[in-house]
């Protein structure tokens, strides 16, 4: 071999190795396939170049990419080959085959009507760990020359280089959709997770249905998620998320029998009831998934439209909803459990109110007018001196009967809460409590802002009870009140010397530290009752809210 064709050898080499180290590189399979016959036409001078991908028969070809040939000439050829005559020949045989007149060979079935004239051929086969993938196939060297032995040799380690460039990119694609789908396992874990800490953290029933259907639409990438309950015989929007036009947001619907059973359909078309009945935006996708707690169908979480790969949700998407909805299902049994106690012992504190104001209007207030009416009435008759007398008396057991409503109504809803603010209320408190008990009582009160006019009730309330306990029960000398707005919310503090008490003794008493803790609950507040030898100490934090026009 002289010099003159030493340097193409070499320089195909260099081309080569380059090559493979382009196609080894390039991971998006389509891509890859597109490479291999470009650097195939730029490596042996062929004009036309084709891909043969076999079926999983290895009988036949599955695809089939050509390299050279335009759309006018793809439509006049038409459907593209199979495997059969020359091209069959390699998928019988995978090994190297050169022609220099394919019309010559025994195989050969001639081409279509429409195809470009083709000659010189030359095939090798693309082998994947041995086994036959497909084959390249190169036609109509430049020159009009036969395809050479170099030719052969180049062709033969591109598809070699394209085999293990093939196997990288499937490998690569299962990697990548092994990460995907453990991406998807860990945000549906998260999402369980965040609905286990709402059952143990959060009891709100709004704040577990947010939750759920925030979290739903999330894990499967949904344009919109509503969520169903149970409203008489038929199940209504309670929350979502996402786009849900207002007419869905009312709606009461019938869920088909299929849809409510575990085993039945969770992906019907978007044009069947209750999908349509839910959305009107025309939803192509649709994902119904129920909410079953011990064996009871209580609501139905609603999917619509895959937003980043397409509108219809897969089996992924169904078996993650799956999963979600068990542990949504028990948040939401527990919510409504605890909303439905929750109410039962506001109840039950607010009838002990009740019954407090109706024995101290009985006790002092009726006693004192029926004790009245007695007096005027037996003085009808008696003389003018003895009936002046009487009436001074009366005028003066009136007034006190007025101070003793007064006061009961300053205990209901004092006016100075509204007229003036908290401070101002609870400083009126703490003197009161001062000046009927004999307790030294202090305020401290570093509140800048007026707060809504719930949460001043609340704080109002919470002491004024703390301190009708101080006076009745801990025989204390001193007592405290701190109201401070920190970074945590409102921290409101009753603490005093006395003996101290065990909490059980007095919990059911009057309207007592149950009422105190069904307020504070109901602002979303926390409270603590430490009580010892030392004193007792009742600590609240609330979330700090304002008046609504506060800007």
């Amino acid at each position: 071999m002289g010099d003159d064709e030493a340097v193409p050898r070499e320089e195909r080499l260099r081309r080569l190795i380059e090559a493979g180290r382009a196609l080894t590189s390039e991971l998006d399979p389509e891509t890859l396939l597109t490479r291999v016959l470009d650097e195939a036409v730029e490596l042996t001078g062929a004009r036309y170049a084709a891909l043969g991908v076999l079926d999983e028969s290895r009988e036949g070809l599955e695809r089939f990419l050509t390299r050279g040939i335009d759309d006018a000439e793809h439509r006049a050829i038409g459907d593209l080959p199979r495997g059969r005559g020359i091209l069959g020949l390699l998928i019988e045989e995978p090994r190297p085959l050169r022609l220099n007149e394919i019309g010559e060979h025994p195989s050969s079935y001639g081409f279509p009507s429409g195809h470009p004239p083709m000659s010189t051929f030359l095939g090798v086969p693309v082998l994947i760990r041995g086994r036959a993938w497909g084959n390249l196939y190169l036609t109509e060297k430049a020159g009009g020359t036969p395809f050479d032995a170099d030719d052969e040799e180049a062709a033969v380690i591109l598809a070699a280089w394209a085999g293990i460039a093939i196997e990288n990119a499937r490998l690569y694609g299962r990697v990548e959709e092994r990460r995907e789908e453990l991406e998807r396992s860990v945000r549906s874990f998260e999402a369980t997770t965040a609905i286990a800490r709402a059952i143990g953290a959060e009891t709100r029933l709004d704040r577990v249905l947010e939750l759920v259907v925030k979290r739903a639409r999330a894990l499967v990438d949904a344009r919109a998620v509503a969520l169903l309950l149970r409203d008489g015989s038929g199940f209504g929007v309670r929350a979502w998320a996402g786009e849900l036009p207002r007419l869905a947001q009312d709606l009461i619907v019938d869920v088909p029998a299929d849809v409510l059973d575990r085993g039945g359909r969770s992906r019907p078309d978007a044009d069947v009831a209750p999908v349509h009945d839910l959305l009107t935006i025309g939803a192509s996708g649709a994902l119904l998934v129920p909410l079953t707690h011990r064996g009871r169908v209580t609501g139905l979480l609603a999917a619509f439209d895959r937003r980043e790969r397409g509108p219809h949700f897969d089996d992924e998407d169904e078996r993650l909803m799956h999963a979600f909805a068990a542990s949504a299902a028990s948040a939401l049994v527990v919510a409504q459990s605890v909303a439905q106690d929750r109410l039962r012992r506001s109840i039950e504190a607010a009838e002990a109110e009740r019954r407090r104001w109706a024995r101290e209007l009985h006790d002092e207030t009726l006693q004192g007018l029926a004790g009245l009416r007695v007096r005027l009435g037996s003085a009808r008759d008696a003389p003018e001196d003895r009936l002046r007398a009487t009436a001074a008396e009366a005028v003066d057991q009136l007034a006190t009967e007025i101070e003793s409503l007064r006061a009961l109504i300053t205990e209901l809803r004092p006016a100075a809460l509204d007229q003036l603010g908290l401070r101002p209320a609870l400083e009126a408190l703490v003197e009161r409590m001062a000046t009927t008990s004999g307790v030294e009582a202090a305020l401290e009160f570093s509140v800048a802002d007026r707060l809504s006019p719930e949460l001043e009730g609340t704080v109002y309330r919470v002491v004024q009870e703390a301190l009708t306990n101080v006076g009745k029960h801990a025989r204390a000398e001193r007592v405290t009140v701190t109201v401070t707005a920190g970074s945590d919310g409102l921290e409101v503090s009753v603490r005093d010397d006395g003996t101290g008490f065990q909490e059980a003794d007095h919990d059911g008493e009057g309207f007592g530290l149950l009422g105190m803790r069904e307020r504070i609950a109901l602002a979303d507040g926390e409270v603590t009752v430490r009580s010892d030898a030392g004193g007792t100490e009742v600590a609240a934090t609330l979330p700090l809210r304002y008046p609504d026009d506060r800007i």
